[in-house]
């Protein structure tokens, strides 16, 4: 009889569980994901195999339990590492803590909520479609928008052990060949998007930034209706890329930290250069300072 597989997941301290619960909780998509107090799970496709897993922080130990479907064990290696890249369970904290220790303000928001971590997809290419239907909405609209793809083009998941997990992300194909009328983005959203979800499924694009996060950045936005912002975006989130920072975003700008005014993008980008090669934790750092989250 298969039995769902339970794997402990360890990490180095200080790590969050509010702070990777607040993250997607907001952002979670129904029948895809299910957020609980104590519990992040979600569908899962790796290859032909589709199942599910579920994250529980412990709290006697550093450590997570990852919980696999049978569907799923054969996986498992592969699983072990995209889980641990989601929850960022391979930083060094310290090592982040002593950098920004450099400068007044990132060490004192360090040390009001010491070790935020970098939250990250599962799947960079449905990262990159939550990044592309994100541009100049709400977090809330971009979620509702992303619910009425996995509804329109989706597909069901075939296991239906888990009461709230019911739909799989769509697929590149799927969302290139898909009728969006209707879906509740601009037209040249949808182009933009459909363009890119074709260059993904015919490998024309390779969502791998391998050759370097600055020739990702590059390559992303010499695609149609993708600019830096959406871009440094999926570099951040999707891949976790530590120096990934978006100079533009409303969050990082308007940071309580820089005072009723603010700051420009400009000033941003140019203070932001003392933070390599960790500006990505330093984003996180102002998001937290900007909405908690």
């Amino acid at each position: 009889m298969n039995r769902n597989q339970t794997s402990l997941l360890h990490y180095h301290q200080p790590w969050s569980w509010q702070q990777f619960h607040s993250h997607y909780k907001l952002r979670a998509l129904d029948g895809v994901e299910h957020v609980s107090a104590q519990a992040y799970s979600r569908s899962a496709l790796i290859g032909a195999q589709s199942g599910w897993f579920q994250v529980i922080p412990l709290s006697d130990q550093p450590a997570l339990q990852l919980t696999a479907s049978p569907s799923l064990h054969n996986c498992l290696p592969e699983l072990i590492a995209r889980v641990r890249k989601m929850f960022d369970l391979d930083c060094h904290p310290d090592v982040i803590a002593a950098h920004f220790a450099r400068d007044a303000l990132l060490r004192k928001l360090e040390a009001q909520h010491p070790g935020l971590r970098l939250p990250t997809a599962w799947d960079p290419f449905e990262q990159a479609v939550r990044a592309i239907v994100g541009q100049q909405v709400t977090v809330k609209a971009a979620v509702s928008i992303t619910n009425r793809l996995v509804a329109r083009v989706g597909r069901d998941l075939s296991d239906a052990s888990q009461p709230h997990l019911s739909r799989l992300f769509p697929t590149p194909e799927a969302i290139a060949e898909a009728n969006l009328e209707g879906i509740g983005m601009p037209s040249r959203r949808v182009q933009c998007l459909q363009h890119f979800a074709a260059q993904v499924a015919s490998g024309v694009l390779n969502l791998d930034p391998q050759q370097g996060y600055s020739s990702f950045v590059e390559r992303m936005c010499s695609l149609p209706g993708i600019g830096p912002w959406t871009a440094e975006h999926i570099a951040l989130r999707a891949f976790g890329k530590t120096d990934a920072f978006p100079a533009s975003d409303l969050g990082l700008l308007k940071a309580p930290i820089w005072g009723e005014d603010g700051i420009s993008a400009k000033q941003l980008q140019a203070r932001a250069e003392t933070w390599r090669p960790w500006r990505a934790y330093a984003a996180a750092y102002l998001w937290h300072n900007y909405s908690g989250e």
